[in-house]
Formats: structure tokens, C-alpha cells, sequence
């Protein structure tokens, strides 16, 4: 096995593991939809509307990888909508009446997707990303920082307790927020890079954080 197709067997598995941790903690949640009507965490999103997005974003990073290399040099051309004014303008939508345990299939569907074109892409393969074209080890990872803050974002809205797993934490770091400085643990290191809370050291993100390999698709830093 070459260094391109080690690494993305690494991030599939990486990827894969946050992904089940977040299932596991998700399951704690309550079961119907409208309880999932709550604010996330500091978006302006409601939980439900989180989860599609996060969903959303795992599909998304696929859809580039399935792609032939540099052929198009754009987002694969799917609709978009919202549900409401100032909601997240998706692809992937949950049915509601399926609850808690639909949205995570939707959840599981997704992510499984793009693990599985992370390691069935040519592993040098690089594919369309608004910050630069990204391997299949770059999307799997840059799916796994958003299953990590948006999980958090859905525990706060949930009342659930959330534990990412420190190693990935401190993969991610390393290869997408390589100029971040390492004054604290490596998650709430993350939650800082991604704008989402102050550093010990630091009182305020860097500029530009929470933009950084960030989806390709919309949103200010706060708002995904």
C-alpha cells in the first residue's frame, strides 16, 4: 500500500470512528423530531435542521469524490433549498415523522457514503473544494471535524453528554489547522479553530476560523 492510499484507509477509519461515536451519543436524544426544534449550541439552526446539515455535508463531500479528477472544477450541481428563511440550504433532508432514529440512518447513510468513497477513490485523486482541490484523506477528515463540532453544537441543543475522542481531535488539527498554536488539549483546541470557544491562551479564533476547509457551500463561521 502507497503513502496516498494509507492515508485515506487512516482517514476512513477515523472518520468512521467519530461518526460512531456521535450515533452512540445521538441515541441518548429524544426520540420525536420536535423535540429536536431546539437551537444547537451557538447556531442559529434548530437540532433537526443540524443534523440534515452535518448529513448534508457527508453526502456532499462524496458526490466531489465520485467525480473524475479536475473534469468539471466545480460543486457537483444538485439543488439546494432551505425549509425556512435562515435555514441551512441542503441537498439531504430527514422526514420528520421518522424521528430521532431516521435521522440517525440519514446520519449513518451519509457518512458511510463518504467513507466508502474515500477508499474506492483513486487515492490521489483530488477533487473539487472551494479553499483547493483535496484528496480522499482530506475530505474524510474534513468530515470528521464537522461530525465533531456539530455533534457538539447538537449535545448542547440536546442536553446530551458529549466526549470526542481525543486523537482524532488532534489528527484533524494537525492536517487542517496546521498554524493553530497547541496551547490547550486538542479539542477545545478544535472548538477554537472552528470559532466556537476561546482558547486558555487565546481569547478570540484567529481570522478566518471556522472558514478554514470548511464546507464549500454557504455559511458564516458560526453559522456551520
Amino acid at each position: 500500500m502507497d503513502d496516498h492510499s494509507r492515508a485515506a484507509a487512516d482517514a476512513a477509519e477515523l472518520l468512521e470512528g467519530v461518526l460512531a461515536r456521535s450515533l452512540d451519543t445521538l441515541r441518548a436524544a429524544p426520540a420525536a423530531a420536535d423535540a429536536w426544534a431546539a437551537k444547537a449550541g451557538p447556531l442559529e439552526w434548530t437540532c433537526w435542521e443540524t443534523g440534515e446539515h452535518l448529513a448534508d455535508d457527508l453526502f456532499a463531500y462524496a458526490a466531489q469524490l465520485a467525480e473524475p479528477a479536475g473534469e468539471f472544477g466545480t460543486e457537483v450541481p444538485f439543488r439546494w433549498s432551505a425549509e425556512r428563511a435562515g435555514g441551512p440550504a441542503n441537498t439531504v433532508h430527514a422526514d420528520p415523522s421518522a424521528g430521532r432514529d431516521g435521522m440517525l440512518r440519514v446520519l449513518a447513510s451519509c457518512g458511510a457514503l463518504l467513507a466508502s468513497m474515500v477508499r474506492t477513490a483513486p487515492a490521489e485523486r483530488r477533487a473539487h473544494h472551494v479553499f483547493g482541490a483535496t484528496t480522499p484523506a482530506g475530505f474524510a477528515l474534513m468530515g470528521a471535524v464537522e461530525t465533531l463540532v456539530h455533534t457538539d453544537d447538537l449535545a448542547a441543543g440536546l442536553h446530551l453528554a458529549w466526549t470526542p475522542p481525543e486523537e482524532a481531535c488532534a489528527t484533524v488539527l494537525a492536517a487542517l489547522f496546521p498554524d493553530v498554536p497547541r496551547t490547550a488539549a486538542p479539542w477545545p483546541t478544535l472548538l477554537w479553530a472552528t470559532g466556537r470557544a476561546p482558547s486558555p491562551a487565546a481569547p478570540a479564533a484567529p481570522a478566518g476560523a471556522g472558514t478554514t476547509r470548511r464546507d464549500p457551500r454557504r455559511r458564516p463561521a458560526r453559522s456551520g
